[in-house]
């Protein structure tokens, strides 16, 4: 862990952030060659002044740093630098990546990246779409990016455990103070065939002002940013205005033009965020660095030459959608009891889906 320290100990130098960070690494190769440097070769690094360069000479790493280098051999947290082979190669291209990653998993053979991100109080509607196209983007060898956070972060990551995929968590706290608490399974399943990691030191708390700086990581990694649904204020909104600022992909899940839940994906629409119904509109924009195809037959499609016809009449009863089975009752001429029981077949078939409070809706496999 020695090697760690001057790379910790750069970080911690007052007035050193991620942007200076990287200049200061482009310049020198390595922390430990920045401490060793003249005042006059690092006034000669793009944006730095007297006070930050006096700085770094004159700096004493704090007692803080190798209690943290302890921590991370206590707790088997691995550090990831941006000159190791395992550091998100698209992380480095942003202007202000950030020097080290702490991390708890794999990162190793995970490429390819796409985030999926949206609002932590979602819809029915939105969670399934979210471990839908996850669960298919991830089939097709994409591997996940988000938050986990509640909601659609969840969502998105449970998708692509799911389906078998690779998925990537990005916290906005430290090793020490998962959050959300609810997550902490979950952690532990991303970890153990995936990746978490964080730029946060070990004991930093899930504080406000975390989330947006956590977003360019997501958006920094990852070929596109796709937005399942959110609200005009949104958080997700900055993960993907970061996405166009990196030049990277954003792409927008529609939803009720009577929701206030879509409001702002139906704004990043506007702007210009490709429309996203299903896995293969994502795959054609990224297709001339992703290039294979989708399984030509889904399951939908597959079920669908199995069906009865009273299995068609409430299938084509249903939408995207979720539908409550008493307005299924009121819409087909049906026994409740016969409905339910062709909803839990339709089920079993893999082609409906149901949500909590006896909400119904088609599952979509695209």
């Amino acid at each position: 862990m020695e090697n760690l320290l001057p790379w910790l100990s750069l970080r911690s130098v007052p007035g050193v952030g991620c942007l200076l960070y990287r200049r200061l690494i482009d310049r020198f190769q390595s922390p430990a060659a920045v401490f060793e440097a003249s005042l006059e070769e690092l006034l000669q690094v793009a944006g730095i002044n007297r006070r930050q360069a006096l700085n770094i000479k004159n700096h004493h790493t704090p007692g803080r740093v190798f209690k943290e280098i302890d921590l991370i051999g206590q707790k088997r947290i691995r550090i990831v630098t941006m000159q190791d082979p395992d550091y998100p190669s698209l992380l480095r291209q942003i202007p202000d990546p950030p020097p080290y990653l702490y991390l708890k998993g794999s990162l190793d053979g995970l490429n390819k990246h796409l985030a999926i991100v949206g609002s932590r109080n979602a819809t029915p509607y939105g969670l399934a779409n979210a471990r839908r196209l996850s669960a298919n983007l991830a089939k097709c060898g994409l591997t996940i990016v988000s938050g986990m956070a509640l909601g659609i972060d969840t969502a998105a990551h449970q998708g692509a455990l799911q389906a078998g995929g690779k998925t990537v968590a990005v916290l906005g706290s430290g090793f020490e103070r998962i959050y959300p608490t609810a997550n902490r399974k979950l952690f532990d399943d991303i970890a153990g065939t995936g990746a978490v990691i964080t730029e946060f030191a070990m004991p930093t708390e899930p504080e406000a002002h975390n989330f947006p700086v956590r977003n360019r990581i997501i958006s920094g990694m990852s070929l596109g940013t796709v937005v399942v649904e959110a609200t005009r204020k949104s958080g997700s909104l900055i993960t993907a205005r970061l996405a166009a600022e990196q030049n990277r992909e954003v792409f927008a899940v529609p939803g009720s033009i009577q929701s206030f839940k879509s409001t702002g994906t139906h704004t990043l629409i506007k702007q210009g965020a490709k429309l996203v119904e299903n896995a293969p509109d994502i795959l054609e924009e990224i297709s001339n660095v992703f290039p294979d195809p989708l399984p030509a037959a889904s399951r939908n499609q597959a079920a669908l030459t199995d069906l009865s016809p009273e299995e068609l009449l409430v299938m084509g009863s249903l939408e995207p959608y979720p539908v409550h089975i008493d307005d299924l009752i009121r819409k087909i001429e049906m026994e409740p009891g016969k409905i339910s029981g062709v909803l839990l077949q339709l089920e079993l078939k893999g082609v409906v889906q149901q949500s909590a409070g006896k909400l119904f809706s088609l599952v979509d496999d695209g």
